[in-house]
């Protein structure tokens, strides 16, 4: 799986929080997950373009 999300954007987002190593991970899981879903109710709903209502 590609990474979807930039660390250094995670880290800066997060202020002065420590980030542990697997957290990417699993936030970069839960993004793939959100996006696929995404993808699928654009689908059910004819459309090739995701849009925000899909989120």
């Amino acid at each position: 799986m590609a990474d979807l999300i930039v660390k250094a954007a995670v880290k800066e987002a997060l202020d002065d929080m420590n980030v542990a190593s697997d957290f990417y991970d699993a936030l970069d899981d839960e993004v793939d997950e959100l996006l696929e879903d995404a993808a699928r109710r654009a689908e059910e709903n004819d459309r090739k373009t995701v849009q925000p209502r899909d989120l």
